[in-house]
């Protein structure tokens, strides 16, 4: 993974199910991971099981973007490959965390307010 969440950015994320009471709209999103078309939006964690809570958006697919659990573990793992005029370069692309992502409520957070991620 590029720019991966050190110990002391991931003890600022609130613990699995603290927020669960809060309305889905008033989340606050404080981390986005991506890949090519998916985008990982963090509200949660858990530091024990290394899990995220928060939406998930696969493939550029709003329809199927959901709520639910990631592993880090899994972000650390995930590559892509990359064709590039004809060739291909495998495993060339990890996810990255992107490092201009400003806290904010999942409300204001177009991709998943787009993929009714908010009810």
């Amino acid at each position: 993974m590029w720019n991966a969440p050190t110990e002391k950015q991931l003890a600022k994320i609130p613990p699995l199910y603290s927020t669960e009471e809060q309305e889905i709209a008033e989340k606050k999103v404080l981390m986005h991971f991506f890949l090519n078309s998916c985008d990982w939006y963090v509200t949660e964690y858990n530091p024990g099981a290394r899990l995220f809570f928060g939406f998930a958006i696969l493939n550029g697919d709003l329809i199927n973007a959901e709520w639910g659990c990631v592993s880090l573990d899994e972000l650390l793992s995930l590559k892509s490959g990359m064709n590039v005029n004809g060739k291909i370069f495998p495993n060339c692309i990890e996810v990255d965390r992107d490092l201009h992502w400003a806290v904010r409520k999942a409300s204001e957070v177009e991709r998943i307010v787009k993929a009714n991620g908010i009810f």
